[in-house]
């Protein structure tokens, strides 16, 4: 694990574009570049409803069960950890029972499918991130209530759009759900660019999800513009590890430069 003050999480996703290769390669640089955990999506096309207009799209780009198999073999090579957002009950049992997993990533979609909630819960997964976008504070106390059992919780702070709008990050709802709800706390982002990612570790985020690409440009997908290549990851993890220091422990004493010269400066007076 990486010497962070949080875990960042680089979602790949659909950012694969269906090419496994691309996928482990993206694995790879991920590792490289700082983050503590690479996350995929498991689904199955047909998943989705059939008047879905991203049906065809999701299909094209679903991991098999052995892609989800060589792609945990590539995380544990490159000492990352794998992760992964479940989309149907049939796809958290394989993810649980047949990967393996003990911690799952809950997207904003499923945050109220209580059937997948309830089975986690009963398979006694050690770690949740379970993301609140589009949820009000009643709806999370409904999810949590499913997730009883599950001693670890991190409640992701999530605005579901694609970009998110600057104006409508609303990233104050962070010390909301902190204060409500007792819990730790982080931030699954979907705006452009860092500012939000590092204004949330500032606010008191734990964690830091951000989609994870190998080009902002690519036309194939819908999230390569929200997400950062492996250069903004290292300048993210840059970033968090100077604003940490800077933040300091808090503690309202006489720093260490400070004690050095004190009696000088307190007594420098006629």
């Amino acid at each position: 694990m990486k010497n962070l003050p949080i875990i960042i999480i680089a979602e790949i996703g659909e950012n694969h574009i269906g090419d496994i290769d691309l996928a482990k390669k993206m694995i790879t640089d991920a590792a490289k570049s700082g983050a503590n955990i690479v996350k995929f999506q498991s689904y199955r096309g047909r998943d989705f409803k059939e008047d879905d207009p991203e049906r065809d799209w999701f299909t094209s780009v679903e991991l098999s069960n052995e892609s989800h198999v060589e792609l945990m073999e590539v995380a544990k090579k490159n000492k990352i950890e794998f992760l992964s957002s479940p989309f149907s009950l049939e796809r958290t049992r394989f993810l649980c029972e047949d990967l393996g997993l003990r911690k799952i990533k809950i997207a904003s979609g499923m945050m109220l499918n209580f059937p997948v909630l309830d089975y986690i819960n009963d398979m006694k997964i050690n770690t949740v991130y379970l993301s609140t976008g589009m949820a009000t504070l009643k709806e999370i106390n409904a999810a949590l209530e499913h997730l009883k059992d599950v001693p670890n919780i991190y409640l992701m702070h999530c605005v579901t759009q694609y970009p998110c709008k600057e104006e409508e990050a609303n990233l104050r709802a962070i010390l909301t759900l902190q204060n409500e709800f007792k819990l730790p706390v982080g931030y699954s982002d979907h705006t452009i660019g860092l500012d939000a990612c590092l204004t949330a570790f500032i606010l008191g985020a734990e964690v830091i999800e951000k989609h994870f690409t190998f080009d902002i440009n690519c036309p194939e997908g819908t999230d390569h513009i929200i997400s950062m290549t492996n250069i903004e990851l290292k300048e993210l993890v840059t970033k968090i590890n100077k604003i940490a220091l800077l933040l300091g422990d808090g503690v309202k004493d006489p720093s260490k430069g400070e004690e050095e010269i004190i009696e000088f400066v307190r007594n420098r007076f006629l």
